[in-house]
Formats: structure tokens, sequence, C-alpha cells
């Protein structure tokens, strides 16, 4: 812990009054001896301040804050500041060093006063805009002394490390909502009622409204009362992510990269397929190669966010070839591949080879990202001739695009265009009619 000594405003004004005072002996010199006496009573209660501030013990500072922060949603900090002093109230101005380069503030500093022997907690946000592993500094905290002419700085309290993972508030969102709230939330529509599936599960009783193609009749003659079969998804199937790091995922439309949406839409697929009881595993590629081998059960989503929470997109161009070759070699039993990238045209020649050597083996589902702002520029009007070229290109690059995700599910893939922002409910509605209808 250091400090300082810095005057506050008000002994800089009572200064400057006195040095203005100070012309009056230049016309009345009978006042001179009043001016000097009065800037004698100033510095000896000046000093007499000062010396009382530098006394004071300094106060202590405890920040409560969560090791885990969610990424782009404001969490709550709390400081608490105690007096230890028995006679002595303190005022103060708080301000915490939070990771500014990595994070957005809201309600410092603050300024307040601790009673003798007391306490308080402060509260201000933060909404984490970076992911990684990031450190809050020591508090800055500026003492006032008793007549308010000094204050002095000082460092309390002790860093702390706080790790910022992609958005996993959408998964504790997600978890609260009923089954219908979830539906709604997500866009997700549901295609068959509770008991209709491809794997049985159990006999019950006959209820109104199940199909004639539930009913178990053996079960029925047997027991002499309607009895239906109630049937489940497969489970322990394979749910493989292939994360695309190249400098591809580097564009942005709002506070979030195309990777950070990608991130975000791949944890809320991987908790609800570790809820269907599939298994769930991570690639990475284009610059970073990352692998989180698949395995199931609730407690895979922890390692697996701590496996990828801080990538972030590299400058390399996307390499689909070698990303087929390591998932060859590494993922035998056949998995529903998920590719999260963004796809040009000069991909062709990398993509066809890499995608037909994962279809002969495993079902691929390509989520490609599009960016928002080309559907922007198609609705602008044309006033002039270079808005007429920049609509004609935006046009051609979507066909481009949209040939080559033609030519894709042609060849059996699994294609989605969408934007980032809906990436996690057009993913997780793919999903659900994949193990629906019984495709893994």
């Amino acid at each position: 812990m250091g400090f300082s000594l810095s005057p506050t405003s008000q002994l800089l004004g009572w200064l400057a009054g006195w040095t203005l005072l100070g012309l009056a002996p230049v016309f009345w010199p009978v006042w001179l001896p009043y001016w000097l006496l009065a800037g004698s009573l100033l510095l000896a209660i000046a000093a007499q301040d000062a010396f009382a501030l530098h006394l004071r013990p300094p106060l202590q500072v405890e920040r409560l804050i969560s090791p885990a922060l969610p990424l782009g949603t404001w969490q709550a900090v709390r400081l608490r500041i105690t007096n230890s002093q028995r006679y002595h109230r303190a005022t103060l101005t708080i301000f915490d060093h939070y990771p500014a380069a990595a994070a957005d503030c809201s309600g410092l500093p603050q300024r307040l006063t601790v009673e003798p022997g007391g306490w308080v907690e402060l509260r201000y946000r933060v909404r984490p805009v970076v992911r990684g592993e990031w450190t809050f500094a020591p508090v800055q905290a500026w003492l006032e002394s008793p007549h308010g002419l000094w204050r002095r700085d000082d460092r309390l309290g002790e860093p702390a490390t706080v790790r910022v993972y992609p958005d996993f508030a959408a998964i504790v969102r997600y978890i609260r909502l009923t089954s219908d709230q979830r539906e709604t939330l997500l866009g997700i529509h549901p295609r068959r009622r509770r008991g209709e599936g491809h794997t049985f599960l159990q006999l019950r009783e006959y209820r109104i409204g199940d199909s004639l193609r539930q009913i178990d009749w053996k079960a029925t003659a047997r027991t002499r009362k309607p009895i239906a079969k109630d049937y489940q998804d497969e489970r322990n199937q394979t749910v493989l992510f292939l994360l695309d790091c190249s400098r591809r995922m580097r564009a942005q439309d709002d506070d979030l990269s195309h990777f950070d949406h990608a991130l975000n839409a791949m944890i809320l697929l991987a908790y609800v397929a570790l809820r269907q009881g599939d298994a769930v595993g991570v690639q990475s590629f284009g610059g970073t190669h990352r692998w989180l081998a698949p395995r199931t059960g609730p407690g895979t989503l922890t390692p697996l966010i701590n496996s990828i929470y801080d990538l972030q997109p590299t400058l390399e161009p996307p390499d689909y070839a070698e990303a087929a070759h390591r998932t060859l070699i590494r993922q035998r039993k056949r998995a529903l591949i998920v590719l999260l990238t963004n796809l040009r045209d000069e991909d062709q020649d990398d993509l066809r080879p890499a995608i037909a050597s994962l279809s002969r083996r495993h079902l691929v589902l390509i989520a490609n990202l599009r960016e928002p702002v080309f559907d922007e520029w198609l609705v602008q009007p044309i006033r002039d001739l270079p808005q007429a070229q920049l609509y004609a290109a935006v046009c051609h690059y979507l066909l481009q695009r949209e040939r080559i995700q033609e030519e894709l599910r042609h060849r059996g893939s699994i294609v989605l265009d969408t934007p980032p922002q809906r990436l996690p409910a057009v993913m997780v509605n793919q999903y659900l009619d994949l193990k629906r209808g019984g495709r893994l």
C-alpha cells in the first residue's frame, strides 16, 4: 500500500483568495500585518490538517466479484470499505481499476462517507467485451483530511483475476425457463409430442391424444386396458464442433465479433446436446489448434468452456483440408460434425474435398455466418454510379455464396446461412430436427 498527499480544490481556493488579498497592502500598507497573519493561520491549519491525514491508518477494501464473467453481459461488482478507526469518520472517493481494455464500466468513481467503526458497500457494473483472463488492479481511494484541505491517494485491497467466458449467461437463462418459454425464447419449434421417438423407453397407460401407433396390443390384451409405448430420441450419439479461428471470423457487426457469436451458439448447442444424452467435443483450426475429445455427462460443459474461453480469431486463412484430416484421425465413430465458419467462393478448391472426406463417415452441418451488412446494402436506394457498382458487387458476392452452399447441399451436407445474432436458435432447431428425424 502506498499513498501521496495533494491539495484539494478547497485549499487551492483559499490560497487563491489569500493571494488576491495581497493586493490590498500594495495600496494600504496598514493591511500588511493582517494579510501576513491570515497567511500564517492558513499555513498552520493546512499543516495540521495534512499531519492529521498522514497519521490516519488506511481503510480496508474488499472486492466481491465472480471469478467467471460472461462476455457482453453487465455484471455487478461490490466493494466493501471498512473504517477501523473509533473516533473519525472517513470521507473518500473510490475508483476501482477494472481492466479498461477488456470491459465497459458504469458507476465509477463514487464519493462516500464511512462512520467510525463501520463499513459501506458500494456497487458498480462492468460489461466484459473481450474474452480471456484479466486482472483488476488495487482500488484507488482518495481519502480527505478532517478539514477537507488535503486528500491522500491510497491503493487498497488486492488484485483480482477473473476469466471472461463466452456468454454462458444465456444457458443460465435457458435453464430457468419452462419448456414452452425456452421454445419461445430460442424460436424452437416442437415437432413431436412427448412419448414419440425412435428408441423404446417404457410402457404406460394410454392417454387421450396418443397415436394408435403407440398402443402395445399384447400388453393391452394382457392387462385388459389400453397400454401405450413411450419412445425417446436416440442417445449416446456424438456432436463434434469444428471451430474456425481464421481471419474470416474477425468480422464484427455489433458489440461481438462473428467468432464470439459462434462461441455463444456452440456452447448453447453443446448444453442442449448434453441434455439429450449425446457426447460433445470440439476441434479448432485456422491458426489455433485445440482438441477436446467428445464426452458425455453434465460435467462436460465446464471443461469444454475452459478449453475455448480464451481463443481469439487469428490472421491465418482457414485450412479446411487440414481440419478434415485431423478430424478423421481423431473421430472414427460416426458423428454430427458442426462446422462454424464463414465461407467465400475462393474456398471451393479446399472445401470440396474436405467436406467430401468428412461426409463419407459423418453427417456434416455447416453453420455459415452471413454478414448482415450485405442485406442492408441490398435495400439501400441507388442514386449514383458508385452505389450501383456496390449493389452489383454485393449481388455477385451473394450469388457466388449461394452457389457454393447449393453445391454443398447437393453433396449431402446441411448448410445453414444465417446472421450471427440468429445462429443459436437456428443451430438448436436444426440439431433437434436431426435427432427427431433419426439422421444421426
